[in-house]
């Protein structure tokens, strides 16, 4: 029989001090980039993290936490309704589930393609949505495009030549606000090795902002536990966290 995966959930006190220690390796590659640490956002990756480890986490101090599953965020979301979170929808959405994240997330992260930011825009259109999806504030939804840069892989994304394409596009959604670019790189044991990638989804970042005319773009969401200090220097406004803060995930 196969093995399950669960998280290894450290106690509280625990998951504080690793808190500690990742704002301390922020403030450092910050300082290495001539930064201020309070100009990058934490998201706390908490996918197969139950509720009362993301509630500790925010009593805290985190106000950013990740998903990657409309199912799994929806599970959550009675134990954690009285908590001002502001979330992440970071994995692949599938367009049948574009409606239920509108009403779900605060910012879809992941946006690959025109079709995905014009279902978003209509379920976030009081107007236009079902009666059923009017539950949610009525504020335009933040988006970012995720850029595919590592292209041998199965990852989602959108080419980096399709970047200016679909930001033009999804500029043009009323319902929705487009703020800058995800990606992941591929992974390295070296961290040293992803910053080319990292360098480059800079690039493109700031390209589209010079093709848009305007400084509309400010984040550049890139960087996890075992690279965003390089992704920091690269000029990452947002990184995602998990195992550094919650612990490896352990076999049983």
């Amino acid at each position: 029989m196969r093995a399950k995966i669960r998280p290894v959930t450290p106690a509280p006190r625990q998951i504080a001090e690793n808190l500690a220690r990742i704002r301390e390796r922020i403030a450092v590659a910050a300082a290495r980039a001539g930064r201020r640490p309070e100009g990058i956002t934490l998201v706390a990756v908490s996918k197969t993290h139950p509720a009362e480890k993301i509630r500790e986490l925010y009593e805290a101090g985190v106000r950013h936490f990740g998903e990657n599953r409309v199912q799994e965020r929806e599970a959550k979301s009675a134990q954690l309704a009285d908590l001002d979170i502001t979330w992440h929808m970071i994995g692949h959405l599938q367009k049948n589930k574009a409606a239920r994240a509108a009403g779900l997330f605060d910012v879809i992260d992941s946006v690959d393609s025109v079709a995905i930011g014009e279902k978003l825009n209509q379920a976030r259109n009081p107007l236009a949505a079902e009666p059923s999806n009017r539950s949610f504030s009525t504020s335009r939804l933040g988006v970012l495009i995720e850029v595919k840069l590592d292209p041998e892989s199965a990852k989602s994304g959108v080419a980096p030549d399709e970047s200016q394409r679909i930001g033009e596009a999804i500029l043009r959604l009323a319902c929705v606000d487009l703020r800058g670019l995800m990606g992941v790189p591929p992974y390295f044991d070296d961290p040293e090795q992803a910053r080319p990638y990292f360098r480059r989804l800079r690039e493109l970042r700031d390209a589209l902002t010079a093709h848009l005319g305007a400084s509309r773009l400010p984040v550049l969401s890139m960087g996890m536990s075992h690279d965003f200090e390089v992704a920091i220097e690269e000029g990452a406004t947002q990184v995602r966290i998990g195992t550094a803060l919650f612990g490896e995930r352990q076999k049983t």
